[in-house]
């Protein structure tokens, strides 16, 4: 249901303000690195293979599917194929550039990793840049030996939060539409947000003859009414900025504040974590 009743939550600190009733304090300002880097001992990379491979059971086991010894019953039962071949022999060796599948389903030995990224200004959403410019890749260079993504993006200058994994599975639910995978931000326009403006965003218009929704939008209490949260669970570009410049805003600055229930706490900005166990069981249940 869409809302526009203003929020009722207290005053937070500037830098990390967030809309409704949604609170959170943020800490001094760090330069944009890690000093303090999560340790991980259980995220280190799988070990080298030797020449000959690895074996089958192991590999499946190192995917997270299960253990070694359920490994084996499924290989026996042939839920496993190799180069789309099924294999039933116990202590096949899996050479590097084999396909695995566990009942149809592509799985690799990297162990799966999730980290969460409270994204600065002035880097962008891309593994590379062949410009030079810094990259959100910069600022997760040592958060683990198994190479991550990020999952959707946000443009250059919206700050916030970036979830990074090599877990494609749970990626491509975050991102895809028909999951209403929810987002709320914190705009801060070039000027008011005149009431009537704020209640036909909420109703819903048309942007590019495509019907624009905004699950809530409200003013960010004790603020200026240029302090706006909007939650939205759409993906389209850049398009929380393009909402307001349909109504002749600016969005001067633009923050996310939660992504897909995750929230900015005790994350400074620039540095990064990595998910608990529990916000990941949460994520794939979404």
């Amino acid at each position: 249901m869409k809302s526009r009743k203003e929020s009722s939550g207290g005053r937070t600190s500037k830098g990390d303000r967030k809309p409704g009733n949604i609170t959170g304090k943020k800490g001094p300002r760090r330069p944009f690195s890690d000093k303090k880097k999560t340790s991980d001992p259980a995220g280190s990379a799988p070990k080298k293979e030797v020449s000959n491979g690895i074996r089958l059971n192991k590999y499946i086991a190192n995917s997270g599917v299960c253990s070694r010894r359920e490994a084996d019953v499924f290989i026996g039962a042939g839920s496993v194929t190799v180069n789309g071949k099924v294999i039933t022999e116990m202590g096949f060796k899996v050479q590097a550039a084999d396909v695995v599948r566990f009942d149809n389903t592509a799985i690799s030995p990297e162990k799966k990793q999730y980290v969460l990224l409270n994204k600065p200004k002035n880097f962008i959403t891309t593994m590379d840049d062949d410009r030079g410019r810094r990259t959100v890749m910069d600022l997760v260079a040592h958060a683990t030996k198994e190479r991550i993504y990020p999952v959707g993006r946000l443009d250059r200058n919206t700050t916030g939060l970036l979830l990074f994994t090599n877990d494609g599975e749970l990626a491509k639910k975050l991102t895809h539409p028909k999951h209403r995978i929810q987002k709320i931000y914190h705009a801060s326009l070039d000027k008011k947000l005149a009431m009537d403006d704020l209640h036909a965003i909420a109703d819903g218009f048309m942007l590019d003859e495509r019907r624009v929704i905004v699950d809530e939008i409200s003013y960010i209490q004790q603020q200026p009414k240029s302090e706006v949260g909007v939650k939205i669970h759409s993906g389209r570009n850049r398009i929380v900025r393009r909402i307001f410049e349909h109504f002749n805003y600016t969005v001067v600055k633009l923050d996310r504040v939660i992504f897909a229930g995750l929230t900015k706490k005790n994350l400074q900005r620039g540095h990064w974590r990595h998910l608990t166990e529990l916000e990941v069981n949460r994520l794939k249940m979404l």
